[in-house]
C-alpha cells in the first residue's frame, strides 16, 4: 500500500486543516474524523484497510489539533468544528461516509442534521451519542487538562500514564507517541493540540436538546459502535439513542472502553467495512 498523500483541506472560514488522504480519489470517499485530544495518526489503521478495500479514505486533524491551525480566537465550540466538517464533506466529489469518534461523531450528526442538503451517505458515530454520561465526559475532560497541564518527563513516563488510564498494555515503544505529543521550551511533553480547547467542556455540560433535535433531522443512515465497556455510552444511554434513532445499526464492541479503535481496532474495522458493503447492496 502506497504512503498517503498529505493534504492541506479549508475549513469554517478559511481555517487550515491539515489531512492525509489514502488510496485512489476516484474511489467513493470515507472522511476520518477523531476524538477530541487526539490527532488524524489514531486511524491510521483503519484508514490503511479501507484504502486496501477500495475507498478513497479522507483523514484530517480537528482544529486546534495535530497540524491543523488552532482557532485565531481560540474558540472550539462544538458547532465549529462541526462548520469545519460540512466544508471538508461539500469538497469531496460526492457525499462521503464520515467515521466519527466522539467529538468526530458529534461533529457530524449537528452539521447534517441541520444541514438542508445531504452531506454524506452515511454516519458511523464511534462511542458517542448526544446523551452521553456526563460523568463519563467530564473524567475524559479532566483527564486531558491534568495531563497536559503536568505534561510528561518522557515518552515512557507518557506511555506509562496512558496505559493506566485506558487499561491497555504499555507500549513496547513509545516513539509512537511523538505524534501525539509536542516537545515543550520546557523540555516536557505535552498534548498535541491548543490548550484553549478545553474550554469545549462546557458544550458537554449542557443539555443535549440541540444534538437530539440534529439527530432527529440527519435523513442518511447512521450506525453506533459502542465499547461495551465504555464510561461514556453505557447500555441506558444506547438504548436511549436507539429509541431516537429506531433504524440506526448497533455493534456492542466487547472488551472496548471508549476508545474503541485503539482497543478492538480489527473488531471495530470488520464492524464497519459490513456496514459500508450493505449500503453498496441497497
Amino acid at each position: 500500500m502506497p504512503q498517503p498523500q498529505s493534504l492541506d483541506l479549508v475549513g469554517h472560514h478559511g481555517l487550515r486543516l491539515a489531512a492525509e488522504a489514502w488510496g485512489d480519489p476516484a474511489h467513493p470517499p470515507i472522511l476520518l474524523s477523531h476524538g477530541g485530544g487526539q490527532t488524524r495518526h489514531s486511524w491510521q489503521g483503519t484508514a490503511r484497510i479501507l484504502a486496501r478495500r477500495g475507498w478513497y479514505v479522507i483523514n484530517y486533524d480537528h482544529r486546534g489539533h495535530g497540524d491543523s491551525d488552532w482557532s485565531p480566537d481560540g474558540a472550539y465550540r462544538l458547532e465549529l468544528h462541526a462548520a469545519d466538517q460540512q466544508c471538508i464533506a461539500r469538497s469531496c466529489s460526492e457525499p462521503p461516509i464520515v467515521v466519527g469518534a466522539s467529538l468526530g461523531g458529534l461533529s457530524a450528526l449537528l452539521a447534517q442534521g441541520e444541514s438542508d442538503a445531504p452531506l454524506y451517505r452515511a454516519i458511523i458515530l464511534v462511542d458517542i451519542t448526544p446523551q452521553m454520561d456526563q460523568r463519563g465526559a467530564q473524567e475524559i475532560m479532566a483527564f486531558m487538562e491534568s495531563t497536559h497541564s503536568a505534561g510528561f518527563d518522557t515518552l515512557d513516563e507518557a506511555a506509562e500514564v496512558i496505559a493506566r488510564y485506558t487499561g491497555r498494555e504499555k507500549r513496547v515503544s513509545p516513539r509512537g507517541l511523538e505524534k501525539n505529543l509536542r516537545r515543550g521550551d520546557d523540555g516536557r511533553y505535552r498534548w498535541h493540540w491548543d490548550p484553549a480547547f478545553l474550554g469545549l467542556r462546557g458544550d458537554f455540560s449542557g443539555a443535549p436538546e440541540r444534538l437530539i433535535a440534529a439527530t432527529r433531522n440527519v435523513g442518511v443512515p447512521i450506525m453506533l459502535v459502542r465499547g461495551r465497556d465504555s464510561n461514556i455510552v453505557t447500555e441506558a444511554v444506547a438504548r436511549e439513542f436507539l429509541e431516537i434513532v429506531p433504524d440506526a445499526v448497533y455493534v456492542d464492541v466487547a472488551d472496548a472502553r471508549h476508545m474503541v479503535v485503539g482497543d478492538r481496532n480489527e473488531v471495530f474495522t470488520e464492524a464497519v467495512l459490513g456496514f459500508i458493503d450493505s449500503l453498496a447492496a441497497v
